[in-house]
């Protein structure tokens, strides 16, 4: 019997040996895909940033002077506050919303796999097909009040509020339902025996032991409401406009991504700016991403 083991031990490492030779050979293509699709584009994008030009093929070195343009742009900073106004809100929407209703179908009530399906549903719906789908919604509703989305920056942004949490509460809430079902039962039942009510459970056991799935849910509603574009671009296209005591036209209900894709494409000679915008995004996206997973993963408990 030992022997038998101890052959079928051998026999397996010299079947694993060959593997692992071979392993940089079959990552190899991934490596060169990555390479190719996602690497080498970034560089090269940040390479264009510092240029002027209106095709690669011509760009010319400007320096910082396509960054100081776009930190100067009256449009740019305006996109950036109301993007951090419009992430930061539907964060908590999102986030408080999916929570509750995840807490509700993990309740044991009648009908919650059907309630989960049609819950996660709209998020099976492209960003583009979900605008004109709101859009027509929208329409249809405030044309009878003589309004519509796009004359009022407020009716706009609560638009693209209700559009991103209709959107994304589907999916938190799959998220939060896997993390409330991997609260231990004997917890719960002691906190029971030792007199707790459903607030302090909840407060006190459920949410600490949840963390992973609240850091998981604040990261991906913090980083979708940021770079949010094909809702905002369909919904609002930006508008309405204001008009500036300079001259200048700042699209009050534009969001960052919208802002770099009309700096880029409207106006071929601001290309590098646009690019330049491009590269801001990406630092501050990844910032606020990394400040708040290290903020919420202290507050997970080890279980």
């Amino acid at each position: 019997m030992k022997k038998q083991r101890s052959s079928a031990a051998v026999n397996s490492k010299l079947i694993r040996r060959p593997i692992q030779r071979l392993f940089p050979l079959f990552l190899l293509p991934t490596f060169v895909a990555f390479c190719i699709g996602f690497l080498w584009p970034f560089i090269h994008g940040i390479y264009l940033s510092f240029c002027k030009f209106t095709i690669t093929s011509n760009a010319k070195w400007v320096g910082l002077d396509n960054y100081v343009k776009a930190i100067k742009d009256p449009g740019f900073m305006h996109a950036f506050w109301y993007t951090a106004l419009v992430a930061v809100t539907s964060l908590v929407i999102i986030n408080l919303l999916a929570f509750a209703v995840a807490y509700a179908l993990t309740r044991g009530i009648k009908g919650s796999n059907l309630f989960r399906g049609v819950f996660f549903m709209p998020n099976l719906i492209g960003g583009i097909v979900l605008g004109y789908i709101w859009s027509t919604i929208f329409a249809g509703v405030f044309s009878r009040y003589g309004t519509s989305i796009v004359l009022d920056s407020g009716l706009g942004y609560w638009g693209l509020m209700i559009v991103l949490s209709w959107q994304q509460i589907g999916y938190m809430m799959i998220i939060y339902i896997a993390g409330l079902q991997s609260v231990p039962e004997d917890m719960l039942e002691a906190a029971q025996i030792d007199g707790a009510n459903g607030w302090h459970t909840l407060w006190h056991i459920t949410i600490p032991t949840v963390m992973p799935s609240i850091t998981i849910c604040t990261f991906l509603s913090l980083t979708n409401g940021f770079k949010l574009f094909d809702q905002n671009l369909v919904l609002t296209g930006g508008q309405p406009f204001a008009f500036q005591p300079d001259g200048t036209v700042i699209r009050t209900t534009e969001m960052l991504a919208l802002n770099i894709y009309n700096t880029f494409y409207l106006n071929s000679k601001s290309r590098g700016v646009g690019q330049a915008k491009a590269v801001l995004f990406f630092v501050l996206v990844a910032a606020i991403a990394l400040i708040q997973l290290r903020a919420t993963k202290s507050k997970e408990v080890q279980q």
